[in-house]
């Protein structure tokens, strides 16, 4: 089976190749690992004790970013070596702070993952999540480098537990120990003869937590927000945004927007600005006007929605009504505001669980997000309760990453 799984990659490593001559986004994915070796030569050396990561796109990263965090506080002399597969993940953050070389996950042929680990030598080897490939895991089999999955999350449908399986289900006896995020993952795995198993919970509720100890404050923000109510949509997409411009534009409410959509390349960003008939303006041409004469904000810049989010008074996230599904809800959530967001959540644990303690709210229509909306709006104590549901749920989810350290420690 790995024979022919190692032709499979051979072959869509050619075929990607070939479709990055006309997808930009496949450029960066096939260029990106052209250099990858050279970078790992040039600021790797023999004698150097690494630790890496690996994530498989910027959520990923986010979410083991407590544990890369520790790590390197613990071992001060270990270079962190993290890894992404994919360009959304790398782009954004091959310029972070915390790691010492950030680099695209190579392709999993087994010349590959054998120069790989011979390169970098890790002493131990993290995976986010997600993200299994058996080459990789072999190799670190081989050198008997203990590999933990953390924030990992299993369900029935994965291939692991179909008879099919049995390859990757060989792939998971390479891991030195499991922490995952609930009881069900741990039962799945358990189905397999696993018992190197820690319910840690998920590490990303250590993220969202540190969020409150830092400074939010964006001062332009503030000026737009002039004390009014304001409803942040964070991560949308146009099946979402067809339904909030309908409810931008006929609300008689007293309250204000800020867009931060999740694609802002330049004809989606003007596409929607012209969709909207209140007064709009964007964050490129924010500078010299009065932005407390506005009634919507639209964000076409990366890396501040998390601060946006401490100025909300109530927040859409977006993703809800296409695949996989919501995007990230604990960042509002962690500010204390209620969130709205579409019917597509059921593959996120922490959406569904803020659904049933009814501190997000779920849509499926217009008159659905009109009716709830308005009913937040209106209502500042169903709308405080909302939103301490939600904070609430944040602080009582948190010590993932206290539970992982503890058990790894002295591994070293």
């Amino acid at each position: 089976m790995l024979f022919l799984y190692n032709i499979i990659i051979t072959i869509a490593d050619l075929l990607l190749k070939m479709i990055a001559l006309f997808n930009p986004k496949m450029k960066l994915f096939v260029s990106g690992r052209k250099i990858v070796f050279d970078t790992l030569s040039q600021k790797i050396n023999s004698y150097d004790k690494t630790i890496w990561f690996h994530a498989a796109s910027l959520g990923e990263y986010e979410q083991g970013l407590p544990v890369i965090e520790k790590i390197k506080e613990k071992y001060p002399d270990h270079k962190i070596v993290l890894t992404f597969f994919s360009p959304s993940g790398y782009e954004v953050r091959k310029n972070n702070t915390i790691a010492d070389v950030t680099v695209y996950l190579p392709m999993d042929t087994k010349r590959n993952a054998q120069k790989f680990i011979k390169l970098i030598h890790p002493e131990m080897a993290f995976f986010i999540k997600y993200e299994y490939w058996p080459n990789y895991l072999n190799e670190l089999k081989k050198t008997n480098t203990p590999t933990y999955l953390i924030s990992g999350i299993f369900r029935e449908n994965q291939m692991f537990f179909k008879w099919y399986g049995g390859f990757y289900r060989k792939a998971l006896n390479t891991f030195s120990h499991f922490f995952v995020q609930n009881d069900n993952s741990k039962q799945l795995l358990e189905q397999l003869g696993k018992t190197n198993i820690t319910v840690s919970g998920d590490t990303r509720f250590d993220r969202v937590a540190t969020i409150l100890e830092k400074d939010n404050t964006l001062d332009f923000i503030a000026q737009f927000k002039n004390e009014t109510t304001t409803i942040v949509i964070g991560s949308s997409w146009p099946k979402d945004e067809e339904l909030l411009i309908e409810y931008i534009n006929s609300t008689t409410q007293n309250v204000k927007f800020i867009i931060a959509p999740h694609n802002i390349k330049n004809d989606q960003i003007q596409h929607l600005k012209n969709s909207i008939t209140k007064k709009t303006v964007l964050f490129s041409e924010k500078e010299n006007k009065n932005l407390a004469d506005f009634d919507v904000f639209i964000i076409n810049t990366i890396g501040i929605l998390t601060k946006i989010y401490s100025y909300a008074d109530i927040a859409y996230v977006g993703g809800g009504f296409g695949n996989p599904g919501v995007h990230n809800i604990l960042e509002p959530a962690t500010f204390g505001v209620p969130i709205i967001i579409g019917p597509n959540f059921s593959h996120f644990a922490e959406a569904t669980d803020l659904v049933k303690l009814e501190g997000c709210i779920s849509i499926t229509n217009y008159a659905e997000f009109t009716k709830n909306t308005d009913n937040l709006v209106t209502d500042k104590d169903y709308c405080l309760k909302k939103g301490n549901i939600c904070k609430n749920f944040v602080n009582t989810h948190k010590g993932a990453t206290n539970t992982i350290l503890k058990t790894i420690s002295n591994k070293l």
